[in-house]
C-alpha cells in the first residue's frame, strides 16, 4: 500500500527504522483484512509523535506510557474508494512483569530482531520492513502458521512470565484463528496458570471477549478449562463439570453448556441483519448467556429419592452468580444486566407446555424479555440438547407455536410498546389529583389490566380506574 511505503520513507529520512509487524502481517498470509495496522520502530515516542503528526490527519498519544503513538490518515484505495488508515507505532520494547505487578514494566529495545524475539507467538513475530518491503521472520512464524501451530519465539515459560496474559491469548487464537498450542506451550500454560491472577481484570475481560466472539469459541474455552486458566478467570465454567453418581443420572452440565453455546452461535443472524428480533452475529450477550445460563446448577443440585437429581431455582441463583462474575471482570452494566436477565428467563418457556398459555401469559413473556426477546428466542432453542429426537421435535414445535402467537399478538396490539390505555396525565385529570405515588399505582394497575385483557379502550379504562380508585385509602380520606 503506497501510504505505508510513504510512512516508511518518512521514518527512513529521519534516520529511523520502521516495520509493519504482528497481526497485520499474519493476517495478510491468512487472507484476512486487518482494520488497524501495527508498526514497530527504533525511534522513541517523541520522534514518532512528530513524524506521525506530519503524516496523518489526526494523531494521539494515549499509549505513550508504553511507547505507542497512533495516527489516522484518509487515503484512496486501489478501487478509488476512500479509506481511513489507522496506524499505531511502538518503539522496540520489552515488557516484564514482576511477581506482584499487574502492569508491565516497559523498557525500550535496540533492534527489530530483538523486538520480534519478545513477541507472544512466532506467528506474530513476523514483520515487513518499510519502505524496502523486506520480509523478516527470524522464528519461522510462517511455517508455524501453515501448520496451524502456536509456538513462542523463546521458551514459553519466559514468554508467559514476561506477560501472563499471553496464556489467555493462546486460547483466543484457538478461537479466532483455529491455531493449536504446541505441546511445550500447552505444558507451560498448565504449569503457570495461576500467574494469570496478577493480570488486571480489564485485560482478562478483553481477551475473554475476543475469544467468545471468535470463529470457534468452544476450542478456546476448552483450552482455558484444560490448562486450569478458567479456574482463575471464570471458575464457574469448570465448576459445571459435576461428578455424575452412577445412581443419580443427569446431563454433563459442562458439555451441555458448550453445546448450547455452539447452537446459539449457529442461530445468530448474518452480520447487518435488521429487525425487531434480529440478533446479528457475533453477539457477545447471547454467547455469554448461552455459556453461563446453567452456572447456578452446582449450587442447587439435590439428589432425590429414587435416583433423580433436581436443580430447583438454578436460574435465579445463576442470574446472581452471572452478575457477580461479569462485574468482577469489569463488564459494562448493560452487558451484566442483559446476561443476568437472560439467565433468569431461560427456563420460562418450559411452562408453555402444549400451548396452554393465555394471551396474558404470552404478553408477560414478551414484556419481561423486553429488548432481549430475540436473544431469548435463540437461547431457549439452543438449550435443547436432548438426543431424544421425538422430544426435540416436540419442543421445537412448541416454541414455533409460541413465536407464531407472539407475532399475531404483536400485529394486533403493537406488543413491543404496550402501555396502559391512560397515561399519567390522563390518570391525574380523571381522578383530580396531582403527582403522587397514587398515580404510579394507578398506572401499574391499568398496565396489569392491559397485559391480562389486551386493549381496553379509553372508556373502559376510565371505568376500571374509578372502580380501583374507590378502594384506595387516598380516595376514602378525601
Amino acid at each position: 500500500m503506497p501510504v505505508l511505503v510513504d510512512l516508511g520513507r518518512r521514518f527512513a529520512a529521519a534516520g529511523h527504522e520502521l516495520a509493519l509487524v504482528g497481526g497485520p502481517v499474519r493476517d495478510a498470509f491468512l487472507g484476512r483484512r486487518s482494520a488497524d495496522l501495527d508498526f514497530t520502530t527504533d525511534a522513541h515516542p517523541d520522534v514518532t509523535s512528530r513524524l506521525l503528526r506530519a503524516w496523518g490527519d489526526a494523531h494521539w498519544d494515549v499509549g505513550r506510557e508504553f511507547g505507542t503513538i497512533g495516527a489516522r490518515r484518509r487515503s484512496t484505495g486501489p478501487d478509488g474508494t476512500t479509506v481511513d488508515v489507522v496506524a499505531e507505532v511502538t518503539t522496540y520494547r520489552a515488557e516484564v512483569y514482576d511477581a506482584a505487578s499487574r502492569k508491565p514494566e516497559v523498557s525500550y529495545g535496540e533492534d527489530l530482531t530483538g523486538d520480534l524475539s519478545r513477541r507472544d507467538f512466532t506467528v506474530n513475530a513476523m514483520a515487513l520492513r518499510l519502505p524496502s518491503l523486506d520480509f523478516a521472520d527470524p522464528h519461522d512464524g510462517l511455517t508455524d502458521l501453515a501448520a496451524g501451530l502456536l509456538r513462542t519465539p523463546g521458551t514459553p515459560e519466559r514468554s508467559f512470565s514476561d506477560d501472563p496474559l499471553r496464556m489467555m491469548r493462546a486460547a483466543r487464537f484457538a478461537s479466532q484463528l483455529r491455531l493449536r498450542p504446541a505441546p511445550e506451550v500447552l505444558a507451560a500454560m498448565t504449569a503457570m496458570a495461576e500467574r494469570i491472577t496478577i493480570v488486571s481484570a480489564e485485560r482478562v475481560r478483553t481477551e475473554l471477549t475476543k475469544l467468545l466472539l471468535g470463529l470457534d469459541p468452544i476450542a478456546g474455552l476448552r483450552l482455558l478449562v484444560e490448562t486450569g486458566l478458567a479456574a482463575h478467570v471464570l471458575p464457574e465454567l469448570p465448576a459445571l463439570q459435576l461428578e455424575i453418581d452412577e445412581h443419580h443420572r443427569h446431563k454433563d452440565v459442562y458439555e451441555h453448556s458448550l453445546t448450547v453455546l455452539q447452537q446459539a452461535v449457529d442461530l445468530e443472524d448474518p452480520e447487518g441483519t435488521e429487525g425487531v428480533e434480529a440478533v446479528p452475529g457475533p453477539d457477545l450477550v447471547l454467547r455469554l448467556a448461552a455459556l453461563l445460563h446453567d452456572i447456578g446448577k452446582p449450587r442447587t443440585r439435590r439428589f432425590e429419592a429414587g435416583g433423580g437429581v433436581s436443580f430447583h431455582h438454578h436460574e435465579v441463583v445463576g442470574a446472581k452468580l452471572v452478575a457477580k462474575r461479569l462485574k468482577a471482570l469489569r463488564y459494562d452494566n448493560d452487558t451484566v444486566k442483559a446476561v443476568a436477565r437472560l439467565t433468569e428467563l431461560h427456563l420460562r418457556f418450559h411452562g408453555y407446555g402444549d400451548g396452554e398459555w393465555t394471551d396474558s401469559a404470552v404478553r408477560r413473556y414478551v414484556t419481561d424479555a423486553g429488548p432481549l426477546l430475540g436473544r431469548l428466542h435463540r437461547l431457549t432453542r439452543s438449550d435443547c440438547t436432548t438426543r431424544n429426537q421425538r422430544k426435540a421435535r416436540r419442543l421445537a414445535a412448541a416454541y414455533d407455536d409460541l413465536e407464531e402467537r407472539i407475532k399475531r399478538l404483536r400485529a394486533q396490539e403493537e406488543l413491543d410498546s404496550i402501555r396502559p390505555d391512560l397515561d399519567g396525565n390522563a390518570i391525574m385529570a380523571e381522578l383530580g389529583i396531582g403527582p403522587s405515588r397514587a398515580v404510579g399505582r394507578a398506572y401499574q394497575h391499568l398496565l396489569q389490566l392491559r397485559l391480562d385483557r389486551g386493549p381496553l379502550g379509553e372508556e373502559s379504562a376510565r371505568a376500571e380506574l374509578h372502580r380501583w380508585w374507590a378502594e384506595q385509602p387516598e380516595a376514602t380520606a378525601s
